[in-house]
């Protein structure tokens, strides 16, 4: 009995070194897996890639086996997702804060109806806006440039009133901007030629520039081949529909105004201003339109101002205005922009520019000019719906190290973050958080192969951060605007356009700034999480419907269980949406889902 009672012991005894080893062998298998990232999203990237497919073929992924627990608190009770049905064809290019009715019932005085005036929760529209009949995906850049296809945005008001200035032609089934203004009917890009022979454009110490009451944005859609971005904006007024065309050309640009409100940017943000016969009053109101345009423009940036009132004495039989009138109104500005301590560069034709001072030390003579009110700096950008102030935004304290020029500038360390301006954020987490979105466009571009093909040319970052996404996405096929949520923890967007790129901010609790179907892309990284228990999750999705391209893409990077409720609820709204691992593996939280909004147009059968 003993001796077999030791043969059974070291049988066992087998068998468990043998277990444990095949147990030590499979866990360092399987560690080996995980570190080298190569999950399942990987292998549905490189099927993609390899056959030549887009990301609505995604296969679904099974989530249960490593949350089921997190993902069993939602309430599946309703399988059947709800259903949005398209609006009224009249709703086609509604645009729910910049609404034409609404702004009626709002004072004429300083611009303040053409300002945002977001609707009540009760007006809120709860369908999808319907693209018009016969809408076509926009040329590509640079076709798109000079060509927009009129069933996209059919309005033909614009050829009429600006004939004679070269915005804008009807040809046949589209448009073509032939690249002239009210200021340089002769073209952009001579007009440009006279700018650079002040102003360095070509050096990349110019990158970022504000274009205020941009038209259809013919000066920033000329800058881009020489390397600089701008910023345009116009309202939403009788001339129709001129943002719009912006978009449909590839060009950035937003609704918006000089009114009573601050400007929706960082301070310190543009390397150059311009106004090219934009009708701002400059001089009224004793500069507090300057005094914006100050506050938005870096140390050492350029103020254009071309058209009335400059050269009047030569120009105000042509202008149809009294001399007189003239005369004082470049007073004006002459007054302000020494008060701001502009220094005029130069004056010649009808344009005009200044020059920002770089620092306060140069500027000292006006601490002893009764007139200079001197903003909170503290408040510098803190600019949502807060009233535009009358006061001049004082440099900063301490800067660390001159801007670069760009491209260098994209990836250097931003003298926001070098000096400590940005709570929170250190030179070491800027440096790891560029990393991270090369990683992670990376794995974008392995799952949607179009991404830097051409395909998708204006692109949206809903929650921008630092503007990684942005940074590794860089292309001349497309740009980014980087939206930096106001309720986000951290006001980054300074360091945005220290990068050299541009953004804005904005509340995705309203409608943002543009027309229906401006986007090609849109990236929403963890937006659904920062909004939880802010808003209605759906008004956020339907007004990513509506400013969305048809055929046009989204990719949400969340936790699992907030991407499982948001894929409920786009099931409803004419999206194709599949799930992917994030790039680390199956066993990260975080996942990517990625939607495809389908082709569609409106029809007379739809009432809402």
């Amino acid at each position: 009995m003993a001796t077999k009672t030791n043969a059974d012991g070291r049988t066992r005894g087998s068998v468990q070194i043998f277990i444990v080893a095949g147990l030590c062998c499979f866990f360092y298998i399987l560690g080996a897996w995980q570190r080298s990232g190569f999950g399942k999203g990987d292998s549905i990237a490189l099927e993609i890639t390899k056959t030549k497919a887009d990301c609505s073929i995604i296969p679904s992924l099974s989530f249960e086996s490593h949350h089921a627990g997190e993902a069993g608190k939602i309430d599946e009770s309703d399988s059947n997702p709800k259903v949005f049905e398209p609006c009224h064809p009249r709703y086609t290019d509604y645009t729910p804060c910049q609404d034409q009715k609404r702004a009626m019932t709002f004072p004429r005085e300083d611009m303040n109806y053409r300002e945002r005036h977001c609707p009540p929760e009760e007006e809120k529209l709860h369908c999808l806006i319907p693209a018009p009949k016969g809408y076509v995906t926009p040329f590509p850049w640079p076709k798109s440039r000079d060509y927009v296809p009129y069933a996209n945005a059919p309005y033909k008001s614009l050829t009429v009133e600006k004939a004679v200035q070269n915005w804008i032609q009807y040809e046949g089934n589209v448009f073509r901007f032939p690249g002239g203004g009210t200021q340089f009917p002769q073209g952009a890009d001579k007009y440009i030629d006279q700018l650079a022979s002040v102003i360095p454009i070509k050096n990349g110490t110019v990158r970022t520039a504000l274009d205020t009451g941009c038209g259809v944005a013919s000066w920033g859609a000329y800058l881009l081949s020489r390397g600089v971005i701008a910023m345009s904006f116009a309202p939403r007024d009788s001339h129709e529909a001129q943002v719009q065309f912006a978009l449909e050309r590839g060009v950035p640009a937003v609704i918006g105004v000089l009114g009573t409100i601050k400007l929706p940017y960082p301070s310190r943000a543009f390397d150059m201003a311009h106004c090219s016969r934009c009708l701002i009053p400059w001089g009224v109101n004793d500069g507090k339109y300057l005094m914006e345009v100050d506050r938005v423009l870096r140390p050492g940036g350029y103020w254009v101002l071309s058209g009335p009132p400059i050269n009047w004495k030569n120009n105000y039989k042509s202008w149809q205005r009294p001399k007189e009138e003239l005369e004082e109104e470049q007073r004006k500005i002459e007054e302000v922009a020494k008060l701001l301590c502009w220094e005029k560069k130069s004056e010649k034709g009808e344009t005009a520019i200044w020059q920002k001072r770089v620092n306060s030390d140069s500027c000292s003579s006006r601490q002893d000019d009764s007139r200079a009110t001197f903003c909170n700096s503290n408040e510098a950008d803190d600019v949502w719906y807060k009233k535009m102030e009358g006061c001049i935004t004082p440099y900063p304290d301490e800067v660390a190290g001159e801007l670069k020029p760009f491209p260098e500038r994209l990836h250097a360390v931003p003298p926001r973050i070098a000096s400590g301006s940005v709570p929170g954020v250190s030179v070491e987490s800027y440096l790891e958080d560029n990393n991270k979105w090369k990683k992670h466009v990376s794995a974008y571009k392995r799952i949607n192969k179009l991404i830097d093909s051409g395909r998708y040319r204006n692109i949206m970052d809903m929650n921008a951060g630092l503007g990684g996404f942005a940074a590794a996405l860089t292309s001349p096929k497309l740009w980014v605007m980087n939206v930096l949520p106001t309720i986000a923890e951290k006001n980054t967007l300074g360091v945005v356009y220290e990068r050299g790129l541009i953004g804005i901010y904005h509340d995705w609790c309203e409608g943002f700034s543009t027309y229906p179907r401006t986007y090609d892309l849109i990236h929403a990284y963890g937006v659904f999480s920062l909004y939880n228990g802010k808003c209605n999750w759906e008004d956020i999705l339907l007004e990513m419907d509506r400013i969305l391209r048809p055929e046009g893409a989204v990719i949400f990077r969340d936790e699992v269980d907030v991407l499982i409720k948001v894929k409920k609820i786009v099931g409803g709204m004419r999206w194709d949406t599949k799930m992917v691992d994030h790039e680390d593996g199956p066993l990260v939280p975080e996942k990517v889902l990625v939607a495809v909004k389908q082709y569609w147009v409106g029809n007379s059968t739809s009432t809402q």
